[in-house]
């Protein structure tokens, strides 16, 4: 058996250890998209081997998953088993820190999946449940746990969001017809698919060139899916987006937030309009005629954003790529073919060589009705 720099112990798991701490991480799944700017934790309270509480963290990041596990267990938590996918927190907040929680309840032994990268955490809340004397064992199911929360630590690590890419294209890479028609290009198998991947996420960003050739919702429309913390957000640096889009008409039903460069009489004119009708707007000044996409994610992450969903054409994608922002792609493809003079899904990167190549790693295929979606994360 090893041990981590915090000394907490870790391999040589049990079969029980492991069913209930793969338990934890299907609880912490339920917070994605939805607890932004915390991460998604789910905790098992175990006492004689019987499951006596269970939570994961709620809308808006409160309750902590431990606190409402805690609260379902009651006294049976006394002399009992945690197990928690990610270090608890050790830092007052809006509420006192989930490891005292721990240690006032009584619990002989705290199963850890990852640790927090946070500052005011990261490796502090393992300590602090140690010497209270309680045993803490690290590790179990670790690789799951990070990559439930690689949003929450890019945002601490990288001042950037996780970044999907979604992309839906036929055999040849089009995204339209040369006169732009794509709706629709994937059917409907593919089509839910990619709602239940933004639900996962906390927004979902495009451009201006989406904007106005979509007139997209973007809203999650799945059954028992809310949609009032998913920001919808466009770059659109001439803020070219019309006041009667479905997006500015639905600015009460979920938020919208457009990125624009400074301009004019004319176009803080046209900002002031869409502030009253409830978008948020950010300037963002820049060198050129566009707008830094480091600048927007790097924006984002202080908002508080882990998950970004790219939804945007081939020039976002195009911005993204050349940036090395793109962590993952949902490429969606459809058992057709466009040709040549269609649209492409990522415009010009400018490579010479082969080396440059952004380099991607499959990491699944899923059969959808007639069109497949491919999951890639990017080689770093």
């Amino acid at each position: 058996m090893t041990t981590n720099p915090t000394g907490a112990s870790q391999g040589g798991a049990s079969i029980n250890d492991i069913n209930h701490m793969k338990a934890a991480l299907n609880l912490a799944r339920r917070g994605l998209g939805n607890v932004w700017p915390n991460p998604a934790v789910g905790c098992v309270i175990t006492k004689d081997e019987k499951v006596v509480g269970r939570g994961w963290t709620l809308p808006g990041g409160r309750p902590h998953a431990e606190t409402e596990a805690l609260q379902r267990a009651g006294n049976q938590a006394n002399g009992g088993t945690a197990y928690v996918t990610l270090e608890p927190c050790n830092h007052e907040g809006q509420t006192p820190p989930c490891s005292e929680a721990l240690i006032d309840a009584g619990l002989k032994r705290v199963v850890i999946a990852t640790q927090d990268p946070d500052k005011r955490v990261a490796g502090t809340g393992i300590a602090r449940l140690k010497n209270a004397g309680i045993e803490v064992e690290f590790g179990i199911e670790k690789t799951e746990a990070d990559l439930i929360n690689r949003g929450f630590f890019s945002r601490i690590e990288n001042a950037r969001p996780y970044i999907t890419l979604k992309i839906a294209t036929t055999l040849d890479g089009k995204i339209a017809t040369q006169s732009g028609e794509s709706q629709w290009i994937t059917g409907d198998f593919a089509r839910r698919a990619s709602h239940k991947l933004r639900a996962t996420h906390d927004a979902v960003m495009i451009g201006s060139g989406t904007a106005l050739a979509d007139d997209p919702t973007l809203t999650c429309r799945l059954p028992g899916i809310s949609n009032e913390r998913r920001t919808r957000i466009v770059l659109d640096g001439r803020l070219r987006m019309p006041l009667d889009s479905n997006l500015a008409a639905t600015s009460d039903e979920a938020p919208v937030l457009i990125f624009t460069l400074p301009g004019d009489d004319e176009k803080q004119e046209k900002i002031y309009v869409m502030k009253k009708r409830g978008i948020s707007i950010t300037l963002l000044p820049s060198d050129n005629a566009h707008l830094d996409v480091k600048k927007v994610v790097n924006e984002l992450a202080s908002r508080g954003i882990t998950r970004l969903f790219v939804e945007g054409g081939g020039t976002l994608a195009a911005s993204l790529m050349t940036a090395d922002l793109v962590d993952d792609i949902a490429w969606f493809r459809a058992p057709s073919v466009i040709g040549n003079d269609g649209i492409s899904a990522i415009e010009g990167l400018g490579l010479d060589k082969l080396t440059e190549m952004p380099t991607f790693s499959r990491k699944s295929l899923t059969q959808l009705g007639e069109d497949c979606l491919e999951i890639l994360s990017r080689k770093r």
